[in-house]
């Protein structure tokens, strides 16, 4: 606690609140860890739980430089304010002493049934946040036999402990949620069947599947999605073998990570803009550098080479193009082409929702093939809602579940005027 005192101490309390506002959850940080330097953890866990249910998660997992801390105002003449930290250290206390979640905004139940199809951040934060709005009944509709998503399929246990998703869930669970488990839409259950049951629905099945490029070769046995990787854990033997990993955010760190693990003797993670460009959290650049990944950044992979698996890649190098007011976008550069030996290639430049499900929910699709909503989080069929990564949210787990709690403000306020 000591530790964590010196930390919140290091605070400067701005009023301007740079950080809360660089936070996707709008975290009120500044008077949680006021709470914090006082040693009232308590209070301090009861602020973040006004926005957020996941504070042992995000504390972890979150690209705090790119969001809270990259905001603090400490952060401009020296180091930010260790917000991840502080924020697990007070989720943490908020489980270990079992302090009540429920703080219901609402002392009118309202009896009308929601359901909530997918519990990743999305999905259990909607959940939740009905259920601490009034509404009677809500049901978790999960098409594994276990609750949490991508936070325990998608991020592998050196980053987040499969233990603390437990606990947080077992607490959000608490309030009274119902959970279905081993229910996939489309496959065992259809919206018709859950329209007829229930007063609204609530889609938050993520999009999980990984995006290929569209190169000569990508068809070769010995080309994986990460996605995939991380989720069913059908690892092939990367004991001693090279690995190229195609891609610079989170996913492409995590899989990088785990193949070291897996014993990969060289693992390359190629990215076609500068370091400064990674989407990843900068932590994870740096613990995957210190793990001995090499990072071969401005350069591009145009085609996997082998007659029947991975034998070799071409790649290119690039140069960055710069526009003003644009992220900087990488060209390559003519001529510039070389041969790398490579045993594995996995794919980490992004995931889609799976196809065969969104065409059969009737609802409309966006440009980018995403469930298209509209302010209200609402779809185009009536009674039924939508956030996170499958209506095209960002994809970090703060901004899912920010989506998720406002699309059930949005569901609730709905469900009053039925």
């Amino acid at each position: 606690m000591e530790d964590i005192t010196k930390k919140a101490s290091y605070c400067l309390s701005c009023k301007s609140k740079n950080c809360m506002k660089g936070c996707p959850l709008s975290n009120d940080i500044t008077q949680a860890i006021s709470y914090v330097k006082d040693c009232d953890y308590e209070n301090a866990y009861k602020e973040f739980l006004n926005t957020t249910l996941l504070s042992s998660i995000c504390g972890r997992i979150c690209p705090h430089s790119k969001q809270c801390q990259g905001s603090c105002i400490r952060g401009i003449k020296g180091e930010s304010v260790s917000i991840g930290d502080i924020e697990a250290f007070v989720g943490d206390y908020g489980l270990e002493k079992d302090i009540d979640i429920n703080m219901l905004n609402n002392d009118k139940i309202i009896d009308k049934k929601v359901a909530v199809i997918g519990s990743g951040p999305c999905g259990i934060t909607c959940a939740a946040t009905l259920k601490r709005l009034g509404v009677k009944n809500v049901t978790i509709f999960e098409k594994k036999d276990y609750l949490g998503g991508l936070l325990v399929h998608g991020i592998p246990d050196f980053r987040l402990s499969k233990d603390i998703v437990k606990k947080v869930y077992d607490k959000i669970l608490s309030l009274g949620l119902d959970v279905k488990y081993n229910m996939e839409l489309g496959r065992n259950i259809t919206l018709d069947e859950l329209k007829n049951k229930y007063d609204a629905i609530f889609i938050a099945i993520g999009a999980n599947i990984s995006s290929y490029m569209g190169i000569e070769g990508e068809n070769l046995d010995g080309v994986y999605g990460g996605n995939e990787l991380l989720e069913y854990k059908k690892y092939p033997d990367f004991k001693g073998k090279k690995v190229a990993v195609i891609g610079g955010g989170n996913v492409a760190m995590d899989v990088s990570r785990t193949l070291k693990r897996l014993g990969a003797k060289d693992v390359y993670v190629i990215y076609r803009r500068a370091k400064e460009q990674m989407p990843a959290e900068s932590k994870e650049i740096e613990e995957a550098i210190s793990e001995g990944i090499n990072f071969l950044f401005l350069n591009n992979i145009v085609k996997v080479i082998g007659k029947e698996k991975v034998e070799k890649i071409e790649c290119i190098k690039t140069k960055l193009i710069y526009e003003e007011g644009k992220r900087p976008y990488p060209q390559n550069i003519e001529g510039s082409n070389y041969i790398i030996d490579m045993d594995y290639v996995i794919m980490a430049i992004g995931s889609c929702p799976e196809e065969k499900v969104l065409k059969n929910l009737g609802v409309n699709l966006n440009k980018w093939n995403k469930i298209e909503i509209d302010e209200n989080y609402k779809t185009s069929m009536d009674k039924i809602y939508a956030a996170g990564d499958i209506a095209g949210v960002k994809s970090t787990v703060a901004y899912a579940s920010a989506s998720g709690r406002e699309a059930a403000k949005n569901i609730y306020y709905y469900l009053l005027n039925q």
